[in-house]
């Protein structure tokens, strides 16, 4: 267990909420691995404190922070520089200290995300991305690179879901890939999910476990109807794991991955920039944050 010092160095996560984070379990059970006098901490922050927050724990020299939802844009406001990957898609969920107490905004979450599909073919596939936020730019861009046929992104906002779909397709460096927005509230996406490869929930949706059925599962029940065994479901959320939705698919006979690996693997990648570390102890991580699971 690490013992905290007044040489620890603080590292932590901005997101609103945040006690279900398995960051802290796994960061800090890899700090101790590495030797590292770094003690990681869960910050809840609202948009309205946040850059105060952001500009308040640089000041006393923050050693790195991750960023989670809702704040992976509202984050773009706190920083001075961007790496290539985070001003490209405008999405930022890692920060890095830089001089005159300024933060660089990177992003790590693309790469997370393509580790738990890296044993799936997925070219010429079609794929639907639920929601259209920070962790949905992310995904998208991680699909542009696995030479996929079809982007489905399914919203409910539809003033959102066409300037998510407009700036998707501006960024996109694979022409041969489609990206449509659909606003299931007024089309029926079921002949879509029928016909989906795979399918990713970028929503907080089943995270909560006080709500009910129908509140827990992207889209609601009733449309799950549809969905056809070869599918493949992938959840970012990690906790509880496995999440309603991804019982409803395994119920169904689908591979489900949820975002424990993604989480661990980005984790892992924000280590690497703050500390300079090339050896970071993922399974230590993964290990860690089931053991947590488990309790």
């Amino acid at each position: 267990m690490i013992t905290i010092t007044g040489k620890t160095n603080l590292v932590g996560l901005l997101g609103q909420p945040v006690n279900h984070s398995l960051s802290p379990v796994m960061h800090n059970a890899a700090y101790e691995e590495m030797g590292l006098d770094w003690c990681y901490l869960a910050f809840a922050c609202d948009k309205t404190n946040l850059i105060q927050l952001t500009t308040a724990l640089r000041l006393i020299d923050c050693k790195g922070l991750n960023v989670t939802i809702p704040h992976k844009q509202e984050i773009l406001k706190a920083c001075n520089k961007f790496t290539n990957t985070a001003h490209e898609i405008q999405a930022v969920n890692t920060l890095i200290p830089e001089k005159n107490n300024e933060w660089i905004g990177a992003n790590t979450d693309i790469d997370g995300f393509k580790v738990p599909l890296k044993n799936h073919n997925l070219i010429n596939k079609n794929v639907i991305v639920i929601g259209c936020g920070g962790s949905a730019r992310a995904v998208i861009m991680g699909l542009n690179s696995l030479n996929v046929k079809k982007i489905t992104v399914i919203g409910r906002n539809e003033k959102s879901l066409k300037s998510f779909i407009h700036n998707m397709k501006n960024l996109k460096t694979n022409s041969e890939i489609s990206i449509v927005g659909i606003n299931y509230k007024k089309l029926n996406v079921s002949p879509y999910i029928e016909e989906a490869d795979l399918i990713v929930n970028t929503t907080p949706i089943g995270m909560n476990s006080n709500q009910t059925e129908q509140e827990s599962i992207p889209l609601g029940n009733e449309i799950w109807n549809s969905l056809s065994s070869h599918t493949i479901l992938y959840d970012l959320i990690y906790t509880p794991r496995p999440t309603k939705w991804l019982k409803l698919g395994q119920e169904k006979n689908c591979f489900t991955i949820d975002g424990l690996d993604m989480l661990v693997e980005q984790g892992a990648l924000s280590i690497k920039l703050w500390s300079g570390f090339t050896n970071v102890p993922t399974q230590i991580m993964k290990s860690s944050a089931k053991k947590h699971l488990m309790l």
